[in-house]
């Protein structure tokens, strides 16, 4: 019995100093980001963790991969340490991203 891999679904999980990585096999274009969850967001994924990701994936990719829910509008995400809106953001070799609910006072 021949079992078959297709690449997009083969990743190979490990932890670097404490960091979840995810490493896609077989794909020569992937990059490195780390994703950082802030408050109450770190429900959904550590406080920090390194990924292996194919080249064009978007900030709404790591949103619906952690399963962040749709209801969780106020968002405040940064890429690099500046201010994205928008969740097609094109997320680049060496990214830091970093996810922040946003925080009313009075």
């Amino acid at each position: 019995m021949e079992t078959r891999f297709h690449s997009f679904q083969l990743t190979c999980p490990y932890y670097t100093s404490g960091i979840l990585r995810e490493k896609k096999m077989n794909d020569k274009n992937s990059i490195s980001v780390t994703v950082k969850f802030f408050a109450n967001l770190r429900q959904y994924g550590p406080q920090k963790t390194g990924l292996e990701l194919s080249e064009g994936n978007t900030v709404k990719f790591i949103l619906e991969k952690f399963k962040i829910p749709k209801e969780e509008k106020n968002l405040i995400i940064l890429i690099n340490g500046r201010p994205h809106q928008k969740a097609s953001s094109i997320l680049e070799n060496g990214d830091i991203l970093a996810i922040f609910p946003k925080i009313a006072g009075g």
